[in-house]
């Protein structure tokens, strides 16, 4: 599947999760008090905007923010958060489309990077952030560290995620570098019914009391990483395990990388 097919309207509709998940607090304001210092008082840009989870917090600490986002949907959510005037947006690719101006930070989060399913569209995304930057700028990007330790000879899946009424499964083609991420929800009939009801709509006929959302990805490995970073003129920077700093290591599941052009002169 295209992404802006699995980014459709249904699943615009249905990605925030305030207060839990991604949107958490303790998984938010992390992330949002690293990049506001990170962006240094200059503007930010942010690929993959999304429904605005960073964006929205980053503007509102006076950071000016912009964003690039393939998936019209995901923009029209964030419509009902900002307006065009306070978080710009540009629809494209974040391999490829640019946005107007430059910035001292340019972010990719939540393993988004893993979405450009091949090594080349990958290296370009490196390349598009750093047009977009200022001298000295810096490119973070936050990132799974892929699990195929999990993965005896001869198994193709790991289970990322067991809890009532969720299900988070991996499936690996370790030969191209290819994974598909499996979200299982069961119960979910009366949480739809509820939304559709608030939203003044009738249930569709069919939809059954369970979900499955599943997203191709090319998985990278750290070092894969940095060289894709080296060939945009990019040098690492800093890597810790999460947005506090905690020292990355060979059991961390994830790492926040950030990278930074030369400065001028």
């Amino acid at each position: 599947m295209r992404q802006e097919e699995i980014w459709d309207a249904d699943t615009a509709g249905r990605y925030d999760t305030p207060g839990t998940g991604m949107f958490a607090p303790e998984v938010l304001e992390p992330a949002v008090d690293r990049l506001a210092r990170l962006a240094g008082g200059g503007r930010a840009l942010e690929f993959a905007i999304g429904t605005g989870r960073i964006a929205v917090p980053l503007a509102e600490r006076g950071v000016p923010v912009t964003g690039i986002e393939l998936s019209v949907p995901m923009i029209e959510q964030l419509r009902t958060k900002a307006d065009e005037a306070t978080i710009p947006v540009v629809v494209g690719d974040m391999a490829t489309t640019t946005a107007p101006g430059t910035y001292s930070l340019v972010h990719l989060v939540y393993n988004t990077i893993s979405n450009l399913l091949t090594q080349d569209e990958q290296v370009q995304c490196f390349r598009n952030a750093a047009r977009h930057l200022d001298p000295g700028g810096r490119f973070v990007i936050e990132l799974w560290v892929p699990e195929l330790r999990k993965l005896p000879p001869g198994q193709t899946a790991v289970v990322w995620q067991d809890e009532p009424g969720r299900i988070g499964l991996d499936t690996y083609d370790v030969l191209r570098q290819q994974v598909v991420s499996h979200h299982f929800r069961f119960g979910a009939e009366e949480e739809r019914e509820q939304r559709e009801e608030e939203a003044g709509r009738e249930g569709e006929e069919g939809s059954g009391r369970n979900q499955l959302f599943r997203s191709p990805h090319r998985y990278i490995w750290p070092a894969e990483l940095d060289l894709m970073a080296r060939l945009a003129g990019f040098e690492l920077e800093s890597r810790h395990a999460d947005w506090a700093g905690a020292a990355f290591t060979a059991e961390s599941r994830s790492h926040v990388s950030v990278y930074r052009l030369p400065p001028a002169g």
